[in-house]
């Protein structure tokens, strides 16, 4: 009864070592000389940052080798469940050529990765490909026993392994050698596959350090998405109670003496009605204004790119917009790039002195990016008190950055990215 449980266990296990050596055989021949390719890259253009031209290609050629990094780390969750973290810190695409290469130079993580390159060449390709050797040379030695040794041995002698093979019986010897070593590939060739993977942790995932500033950044922002929410409750019932509120109950008063007033004073009681009924409008009106500052109407129905082009045309200034959106991302991001980017268009027109707006919307890979040129004095900043202030806070909730490029006597692009995938 026990019979068709064993031979499934033991298909299911070939299956396991067969798949393991071979994707230890693809690590070792399609990827890992990569990492040779993309190390020489790193190292020359390093090289050059000084002399200028580095600046130009060293971003780019730190992307691949963290392209690079993410894969393996991807395969060895995918393969062997090995998680291997990362922490990686955010560059504005703001920020000027010199700044964004010094800080991908001075992020731990990245380094960590170029680091990674030389031991992923030679430790790691011995540990890749180890498994398929494991499993594949016992077959040489059976076939050393099946009579190869007579046709490829010089000087009579042909070595397998240990084992010289000088004849028949020490050829048996070696196809015994082989089988010795099935066995062990039986047993440990997907543990040699755990092992490339956890010699890659070792060196490529972040430490408790940078984990420990990730958690910090993280409850930071959370803190601020709490207090932010909080502040807004408090904003929407102030306004209700202020405004409409105010206005529903001076309606309702009015109602009350118009009833008494209808039969003795009909001309009053008119009076009155029209009183009422502009209350009524009034109060539907700070309604409607309430519910789009909680979220716009066609922010939900049309999606982020109609709603920030309805935004601009609200605005007292002319704007222009450029949409290239090939989706939608989740009503909390739109939620949160909609009014980060009203946020920041009002401070242009309060504060910047400009004529004229720019607003650009566009879905890179995983990034959404947005950015608001004016034509204004310049001299805008991220600091305490500022609106741009919240609009960081705002889009560090969902790990998005802000970068600010403000000269005196302008103009003025605020660059805001916030990961995320179109729908």
């Amino acid at each position: 009864m026990n019979t068709e449980p064993k031979s499934g266990r033991a298909r299911a296990r070939t299956r396991e070592v067969l798949l393991a050596a071979v994707q230890g055989l693809a690590l070792a021949v399609a990827v890992l000389p990569l990492s040779v390719l993309f190390l020489v890259l790193a190292l020359v253009s390093v090289a050059f940052v000084p002399l200028g031209v580095g600046i130009v290609t060293t971003p780019p050629v730190l992307a691949a080798v963290r392209a690079l990094a993410d894969k393996r780390r991807e395969l060895a969750a995918e393969w062997c469940g090995i998680r291997i973290p990362s922490a990686y810190r955010p560059v504005p695409a703001g920020a000027n050529p010199w700044t964004r290469t010094l800080a991908l130079l001075r992020d731990p993580q990245v380094r960590r990765d170029v680091l990674w390159l030389p031991v992923d060449m030679t430790a790691g390709f011995v540990t890749a490909l180890l498994p398929a050797v494991l499993l594949f040379y016992p077959f040489e030695g059976f076939a050393v026993a099946a009579g190869l040794w007579r046709v490829v041995a010089k000087d009579g002698t042909y070595w397998y392994g240990f084992v010289p093979v000088t004849g028949q019986p020490s050829a048996f010897g070696a196809a015994a050698t082989g089988a010795v070593l099935l066995v062990a590939a039986y047993r440990l060739t997907p543990r040699l596959l755990t092992v490339h993977f956890r010699l890659t942790r070792a060196v490529l995932g972040a430490g408790q350090k940078e984990l420990a500033e990730r958690v910090r950044v993280l409850t930071e922002t959370r803190r601020d998405a709490v207090d932010t929410s909080a502040a807004e409750l408090r904003r929407i019932e102030r306004d209700l109670h202020d405004g409409a509120q105010a206005r529903l109950v001076a309606m309702g008063m009015d109602l009350g003496t118009i009833e008494m007033l209808l039969d003795r004073d009909p001309a009053q009681a008119r009076q009155l009605l029209s009183q009422a009924r502009r209350n009524s409008v009034e109060a539907l009106e700070e309604l409607r204004d309430l519910v789009r500052g909680i979220h716009p109407p066609v922010l939900a129905e049309r999606g982020l790119g109609d709603a920030v082009r309805a935004l601009a045309l609200r605005l007292p200034l002319p704007s222009e917009v450029s949409v290239e959106l090939s989706g939608r991302a989740d009503a909390p991001v739109e939620s949160a790039a909609y009014f980060a980017v009203s946020e920041v268009l009002t401070n242009a027109v309060k504060h910047s002195g400009a004529d004229r707006l720019w607003v650009d919307l566009h879905h890179a890979g995983t990034t959404l990016r947005i950015t608001v040129t004016d034509n204004g004095r310049g001299g805008a900043a991220i600091g305490a008190g500022s609106g741009l202030a919240g609009v960081e806070r705002r889009l560090g909730t969902f790990d998005g950055v802000l970068a600010v490029s403000s000269p005196a006597g302008g103009p003025t692009l605020v660059t805001m990215e916030i990961p995320c995938v179109l729908s």
